[in-house]
């Protein structure tokens, strides 16, 4: 019987736990023997009691946890705790399943290789239908762009909807969403909900439809290079298209009260999108929010974790906002890991059939080596500088 362990996530300000007590009920009635370290769902509100009704077993001790395990189900990449490794306390050949950034730090990557850990990374899964439902990256930037919408809402000193009332007509909020991947639709979706008018840009004309289902006016910008990976992932282009872009946007950015910016490329810095001189032809009183700050930020005034005031403008750089409703992501995230864990083990073992899509584009690191060719390729950067 394979053990699933949970652990506390050590990161600071993480409060999501891998598992929730209703797919742990699942995990136990496929056979799996779930083990969870007190106070792992704390954070998320969910109680040691809760997974023990659901059939898990609660273990005190991290290291002790971290050993007992065959997989390792975490959020956050591997970290500290009283003075040790955590990915030092796995076992030899043991799984972890996690987000690991592992194109932004393949350091990790490699030293879990030569632990001899093997390890699938939650950003790495392919951006096909039959993987959406293990797909994390976007279960959880649906929960960040709804939250940035709402962060937005409430830091703007006026109304997002229009209102008629006896004293005259208040004219709804503008908001410009740059960026229309999942963070940037329900960031869309949301705004138009609380009343504001939207319109919204990504350098794939292909989501222009999509914008459009949700209520916003998509800004077109005729592009010329290839704009999206074999993923539909957003590529970055070069220096002399984001300068065609940052010129377009412009007047839509002066005329704007609320941008909310989402474009993000793994592995590499964040592109500027906005910047400085931009954000001082805004309004006295607007608000950037800038779901890039962990990547540099797509705007030149944002500070990563920090509420930055340039102009009048408030400019905000929110860090992991899916850990600020850690309920509804925690769950979210747990039903992305059991479709990922089932799909892997096949009679009482992880199948690393290498020739699955899924398998080979997610696994990072197999019996001492790093597979990953992205990866490798981000290391050999690294040998080079």
């Amino acid at each position: 019987m394979l053990k699933i362990a949970v652990p506390k996530e050590s990161d600071l300000g993480e409060l999501r736990v891998a598992l929730v007590p209703d797919i742990v009920a699942r995990f136990i009635k496929l056979g799996f023997e779930v083990l969870v370290q007190s106070g792992a769902g704390q954070g998320a509100h969910f109680t040691d009691s809760a997974y023990e009704a659901a059939g898990a077993t609660i273990v005190n001790s991290a290291k002790e946890l971290w050993e007992s395990a065959d997989i390792l189900l975490k959020v956050a990449p591997p970290g500290e705790q009283e003075g040790e490794e955590e990915m030092n306390w796995l076992k030899t050949g043991a799984t972890l399943i996690s987000f690991l950034n592992p194109l932004g730090n393949p350091e990790q990557v490699q030293a879990l290789a030569q632990r001899k850990i093997n390890a699938f990374s939650m950003e790495m899964i392919p951006r096909t239908s039959r993987a959406q439902s293990m797909d994390a990256l976007s279960s959880q930037a649906n929960i960040a762009g709804y939250k940035a919408a709402l962060i937005a809402s409430a830091s703007l000193p006026r109304l997002f909807p229009m209102m008629t009332t006896a004293a005259g007509t208040i004219p709804p909020a503008k908001v410009l969403v740059i960026g229309a991947g999942v963070a940037g639709l329900q960031a869309i979706a949301t705004a138009r909900r609380l009343g504001a008018v939207v319109e919204a840009f990504d350098v794939r004309p292909a989501v222009k439809e999509e914008v459009q289902s949700v209520g916003a006016k998509f800004i077109e910008i005729p592009i010329e290079e290839d704009t999206a990976t074999s993923q539909g992932y957003a590529k970055e282009v070069g220096q002399s298209t984001q300068e065609k872009i940052r010129q377009v946007l412009t007047e839509h950015i002066k005329k704007s009260d609320v941008v909310i910016t989402t474009a993000q490329v793994q592995g590499k810095r964040a592109p500027l999108i906005v910047t400085e001189e931009m954000v001082g032809e805004m309004s006295s009183g607007a608000v950037i929010v800038d779901l890039a700050a962990g990547q540099g930020g797509n705007c030149a005034c944002t500070e990563a974790g920090k509420d930055v005031y340039y102009n009048g403008v408030t400019i905000i750089g929110p860090l992991n906002l899916p850990s600020t409703l850690p309920v509804d992501s925690s769950k979210v995230y747990a039903k992305n890991l059991l479709t990922l864990v089932k799909y892997l083990v096949k009679d009482g073992a992880i199948d690393f059939n290498f020739e699955d899509d899924i398998v080979s584009g997610t696994c990072v690191t197999y019996e001492g080596e790093v597979r990953n060719e992205r990866v490798k390729k981000a290391l050999a950067t690294l040998v080079q500088a």
